[in-house]
């Protein structure tokens, strides 16, 4: 006989995890399904403002009070000392050339430092997944979650009763009728398979390949550059970009000395390299490092804490996210790529969405395809950003202004949702990465055009004459959100959190300056003071 269950979701990650146990908080009976077990290794570590606004807004909204505690590395660090995480202040980059080390030439290096939060406390984190994906596991199983590991699910069906999910765990069928199934496992998953939903991963615009590890002994970037001008935060605590003709490197460090590292190359970058699906990825991590010296001296004697491993082609992207009874968490829908890291705070944003919908009945048909049309649009909007970036890395001038209008766009969304205390159905259905914004909505596919035109899809650098006038048409679009200070030659890529710069764009997010004042401590840390009234 059949388990009955009001809603299954499959996939234990954090958002699998975090989303049964808002439905169960909700009164919800909810079983969650893995596949394997935990700890496990996961891919996917660094968190954004906008991720850990999510996680607060959860918090308040279900009395998840871990959740407001992983929201902020300091309050992580007094809560939950042993479940392991690294110091993120922020986005840092470097651009490297083939056989040379990174050039000191002052301010005018080619690197770029946008800081994320004011101070440590309050500052951003990367997440060692194993760490906490269990524990988001033990949190749901605290709050009534059903949860059987080991289940090998073999079949999905809907009729008229409910879904129907059948398998089998340890050797022993598993029979389940649920009312709804939400799909939080990774690309691939089990309801694309069982569905047969056809996958759009051929319309991406991105197209890159990794390969990756965790390694202990890598030295910092502070310690093998010496005498560069001082940042907005130490270069080092940050998400660590290292751009190369290949494509570009990621280097996440955490706070027990561990490194997540791995470079995301693109088809150009692979065929340079005489390879396009490698039989030894530790050779091809040695002969990308010994391309660049400075990043040799930074990871050659580091140790892989477990093998080195190769992913081709690492898009994906269906061509449905929910139907009759079923639910796709985002990622088990679409990933683009590690760059800007926009996975964390997606997933978080979907979950918020979903709780809402399931604190009354249940989603209604209208409710799921709102969900559906919106993540597919979140879901291009992020392929443009990535796509366009890859174009902009032939020039460093050009890497750069395209990243303001990230960051623009991620800035003017979490201090306009911090300021007017954005809440629920508001902010659980706004527009990530500036979907639906009559500005911002727009940049990224115009970026990308206005880049492919620059390099002509092969990677050119463009003249003097276009870089300059991409970065001007990249300033002048952003001038009406830009309240961040941003694309201001005078600060050399060294962007710090700018108050006085908001307070005086005060007009942009539609306030006075006394009130836009007033309204300060709602933003991280404690900023009202630092602005003279």
């Amino acid at each position: 006989m059949a388990e009955r269950h009001r809603i299954a979701v499959i996939g234990s990650g954090f958002a699998g995890s975090l989303m049964a146990r808002v439905l169960a908080i909700g009164g919800h009976d909810v079983v969650l399904l893995e596949r394997g077990t935990h700890p496990r290794f996961a891919i996917g570590e660094s968190t954004t403002p906008l991720a850990n606004l999510s996680l607060e807004r959860l918090s308040r909204r279900y009395g998840l009070n871990d959740c407001y505690h992983l929201a902020a590395h300091g309050r992580w660090l007094e809560r939950f000392p042993e479940v392991r995480r690294g110091l993120k202040r922020g986005f840092t980059f470097y651009r490297h050339h083939p056989g040379e080390r990174f050039s000191n030439a002052g301010l005018d290096s080619e690197r770029l430092l946008v800081a994320a939060s004011p101070n440590e406390a309050v500052a951003d984190s990367h997440w060692m997944r194993s760490d906490v994906d269990h524990h988001f596991v033990r949190e749901a199983l605290a709050a009534g979650v059903d949860y059987c590991d080991h289940v090998e699910l073999t079949s999905f069906g809907v009729d008229a009763r409910g879904a129907h999910l059948r398998g089998h765990r340890h050797g022993t069928p598993l029979e389940l009728d649920v009312d709804y199934v939400i799909d939080a496992s990774g690309p691939g998953g089990f309801l694309a398979r069982q569905l047969g939903i056809p996958s759009a991963v051929n319309q991406a615009k991105t197209h890159s390949a990794t390969v990756l590890s965790h390694f202990a002994g890598v030295r910092p970037m502070g310690e093998i550059m010496e005498g560069l001008p001082e940042g907005p935060y130490p270069d080092d605590w940050a998400a660590v970009h290292h751009i190369v003709d290949e494509g570009w490197m990621y280097a996440l460090r955490f706070d027990d000395g561990v490194t997540s590292a791995g470079f995301a190359l693109s088809p150009r970058g692979l065929a340079s390299l005489g390879v396009s699906t490698p039989s030894d990825p530790a050779a091809l991590w040695r002969t990308l490092l010994h391309r660049y010296p400075t990043l040799l001296e930074a990871f050659g004697g580091a140790e892989a804490l477990m093998p080195i491993a190769f992913r081709n082609r690492i898009q994906h992207r269906l061509t449905q996210a929910a139907g009759d009874r079923w639910i796709m968490l985002p990622h088990a829908y679409a990933f683009t790529d590690p760059l800007f890291s926009t996975g964390i705070a997606w997933s978080l944003r979907a979950i918020e969405r979903l709780g809402v919908c399931f604190e009354d009945r249940g989603p209604t048909a209208a409710e799921l395809e709102r969900y559906e049309r919106l993540v597919s649009a979140e879901a291009d909007q992020i392929d443009f950003m990535v796509a366009a970036a890859y174009e902009a890395m032939s020039h460093f001038a050009l890497f750069s202004a395209h990243a303001m209008i990230y960051f623009t766009t991620v800035s003017y969304a979490e201090i306009f949702q911090r300021l007017s205390r954005l809440e629920g159905e508001a902010a659980a259905w706004s527009g990530f990465l500036g979907v639906g914004d009559s500005v911002l909505g727009p940049l990224p596919a115009q970026s990308w055009e206005r880049l492919r035109e620059i390099t002509r899809g092969e990677g050119q650098p463009g003249s003097d004459t276009q870089r300059r006038g991409y970065a001007e048409w990249v300033s002048h679009a952003l001038t009406p959100r830009n309240i961040a200070g941003l694309c201001d030659p005078a600060r050399h890529n060294l962007y710090p959190v700018d108050i006085d710069a908001l307070v005086d764009r005060h007009e942009l997010l539609g306030m006075s300056r006394a009130a836009l004042v007033a309204a300060l401590p709602a933003l991280r840390g404690a900023l009202a003071a630092q602005v003279q009234i």
